[in-house]
């Protein structure tokens, strides 16, 4: 394998589960959940830090491959160097690879994006030509969308480098999503969670995929423990709607999907899954909405008669790949 392992957290009495995860603040924490989560359930379990080309290569993401975070893992994953990989499911390709299975998709934070700005600042009290920062083709389709005037930055690296260029005053606020900033506790730097209404998250953004090679049965059965049916649902519906569209990376769409309660005839409560999604223009000249309801159990066909809806209003001319736009960061 080309890429560098390194274990921490190991036990030396037993035999350990080894989870793989990329080595950033973020991802550890993330990969730490689950390796708390295994060992809650009485399964020793240690992570091993992969360095993925991702971490290491500068410059915007669509130059250095689709999947850049996550090759590795998996390489490693199927090489039988990490018995689990934990990935942000949104950097995962749509088309899984029937090798490995995500056996768990623990309960997912809350995938809404947030602004961090400077002053307390929310978004609609930034001025017309405030710099704003992030790099994600969906975000700056969305942001140009709402018609503020703000100049919009390309930005990349960790959460501290994003919050950085805030505090140095280089920009005046990024947009980032919220679930990273939960998880490394930093939700304080938030001045405003911005609602589905405003921006639409990207596909499965906030939840995690914890993945293994699909021939290890016995281990498909003990991350199992760790799946949450509604998360899996949600991200099941939003990355077929990807899928349906078959968007690139650097294609401007969002979806989300929620599991609400609804009333049957008779007055009974029952649980429907509302998926909505959107697929932008590059410069943020014309954004398509649509949004679907049904059983939860019907997740991916929701996702996919969703997709076509979008379709049939012309997505297609929308979506088309750019070179020039980043991928969603």
């Amino acid at each position: 394998m080309s890429a560098e392992a390194t274990r921490i957290d190991a036990p030396r009495e037993q035999r350990t589960l080894r989870i793989g995860t990329r080595g950033s603040v973020l991802a550890t924490t993330q990969a730490g959940t689950v390796r708390d989560a295994l060992i809650a359930a009485g399964h020793a379990a240690e992570l091993v830090v992969i360095t993925t080309k991702g971490d290491i290569t500068p410059g915007p993401v669509q130059r250095i491959g689709v999947g850049v975070f996550t090759a590795e893992l998996r390489e490693a994953l199927l090489a039988g160097e990490v018995d689990v990989a934990v990935h942000s499911y949104k950097d995962l390709p749509t088309k899984q690879d029937p090798r490995m299975v995500v056996a768990a998709v623990p309960p997912r934070e809350d995938p809404r994006d947030a602004l961090v700005a400077r002053d307390g600042l929310v978004l609609g009290e930034l001025p017309a030509g405030s710099k704003v920062g992030t790099s994600a083709p969906r975000r700056r389709a969305q942001l140009a969308a709402m018609g503020l005037g703000l100049q919009l930055e390309p930005l990349r690296g960790n959460i501290d480098t994003r919050i950085g260029k805030v505090d140095s005053g280089e920009l005046d606020a990024i947009v980032i999503a919220r679930a990273g900033l939960s998880r490394i506790g930093r939700l304080d730097r938030v001045t405003e969670a911005l609602e589905p209404v405003q921006m639409l998250p990207a596909p499965s953004q906030g939840a995690l995929a914890v993945e293994c090679r699909a021939e290890d049965a016995a281990l498909i059965e003990i991350l199992a423990q760790l799946d949450d049916p509604a998360s899996r649902a949600a991200v099941v519906a939003e990355r077929a709607l990807l899928a349906e569209l078959e968007a690139g990376c650097t294609a401007p769409v969002g979806a989300i999907a929620e599991v609400v309660e609804s009333l049957d005839d008779d007055g009974r409560v029952f649980e429907e899954l509302s998926v909505r999604g959107c697929a932008a223009a590059h410069d943020g000249s014309d954004v398509l909405r649509a949004s679907i309801v049904g059983s939860l159990d019907r997740a991916e066909e929701l996702g996919r008669a969703l997709a076509r809806e979008l379709l049939d209003l012309g997505a297609k001319e929308l979506i088309v790949d750019d070179e020039q736009w980043a991928a969603d960061d």
